[in-house]
């Protein structure tokens, strides 16, 4: 079995996919942090590539750095100034070859992640 990365960006406080959010990925190798790629959710809240492919795949410590302020402000959801969520980074390992994803689920004052299937 080869080993990818997707994720799932759902908008809790609106019931919807978090449709036009930003999000990177970059590998953690020690104090370094190298950006791999930028990819957009669509109306699904999901990217319309996996974020990491089988190809590219490779086992270590990763993170995803969701913009959620941005989306938050193109919604129209109402905030103080700064946003009390701007970015979201989301740190974590990818131990053997497998199906990695890692869902946000967002508010504009709180957000949960987990491993899923």
């Amino acid at each position: 079995m080869a080993g990818y990365l997707t994720t799932h960006v759902l908008d809790t406080a609106r019931g919807c996919p978090a449709k036009g959010l930003k999000v990177e990925l970059f590998r953690i190798e020690g104090d370094m942090r190298a950006h791999l790629k930028t990819l957009v959710t669509n109306g699904d809240g999901r990217t319309d590539e996996q974020i990491l492919p089988e190809g590219s795949f490779a086992t270590g410590v990763y993170e995803l750095v969701f913009h959620a302020g941005d989306y938050l402000d193109a919604a129209g959801t109402p905030s103080g100034s700064p946003r009390f969520l701007g970015v979201v980074p989301i740190r974590f390992g990818m131990s053997e070859a497998a199906h990695y994803h890692v869902p946000l689920l967002l508010s504009p004052f709180g957000y949960s992640t987990y491993r899923g299937s």
